[in-house]
């Protein structure tokens, strides 16, 4: 009689099975028990593989983070922000029930200190200070977490005469919601807004950021 199947694991196929599992039933549905259960296999066996459930959330989170763009840096320090930006949204994005776990910070994952070194390195190698630097990656990280949790827009009714009376500055804010719904057209709206305010405190600080040999300072943001 031929021995029973079981399953091969692997770290690869669990990190795959536990993300497919928090994409599906949400970040508190996911134990060892219920992960084990997806592969076919007891509980028991997955902790040769990974130590704790907070270990394999921070190897999920480091396989997502790991997919994000820090390469426009090259090109200088305002397409850099907003090519990491918009990278680093589109990768939280497609698995939001990650973000908040990803949102705590980087611990000890690789791919999310390299990405940190990343922005740092190229805002400091522009030519702006450390302090500043940390101010403006972390401004544009807490950009992109808002939006790829929610839209702006979803807090708003379409129907803008319901704030006239009580409310009269919520119904312009209710128009450029409604025109702006797209998280992607928010992020490009914030994270351009943080690297356009940026470049004139340069100016105005007198910090003298130089790019590729020429000013930046008082060019619009990139987009």
């Amino acid at each position: 009689m031929p021995r029973p199947h079981t399953p091969i694991l692997s770290p690869t196929r669990i990190r795959t099975t536990a993300l497919a599992l928090v994409d599906r039933d949400g970040l508190e549905a996911l134990s060892m028990r219920k992960l084990a259960a997806e592969l076919g296999v007891r509980a028991a066996s997955l902790y040769s593989h990974v130590a704790t459930k907070d270990d394999l959330l921070n190897d999920v989170a480091n396989e997502i983070i790991g997919r994000v763009d820090v390469s426009g840096f090259d090109e200088g320090w305002r397409p850099g922000l907003i090519g990491w930006a918009r990278s680093y949204r589109a990768a939280l994005a497609e698995h939001p029930n990650m973000v908040p776990f990803v949102a705590r910070g980087p611990a000890r994952r690789d791919a999310s200190l390299r990405m940190a070194d990343a922005v740092h390195g190229g805002l400091v190698g522009a030519g702006w200070p450390p302090r500043e630097a940390t101010m403006i990656g972390a401004a544009v990280k807490y950009i992109v977490i808002g939006a790829a949790t929610s839209s702006f827009a979803a807090g708003f009714s379409d129907d803008a005469q319901l704030y006239v009376e009580r409310y009269p500055h919520q119904p312009s804010a209710s128009v450029a919601a409604a025109r702006g719904r797209s998280g992607r057209r928010q992020l490009r709206a914030g994270a351009g807004s943080v690297a356009g305010h940026s470049g004139r405190e340069a100016c105005g600080g007198g910090q003298g950021v130089r790019e590729r040999g020429v000013s930046v300072v008082g060019r619009g943001g990139a987009s």
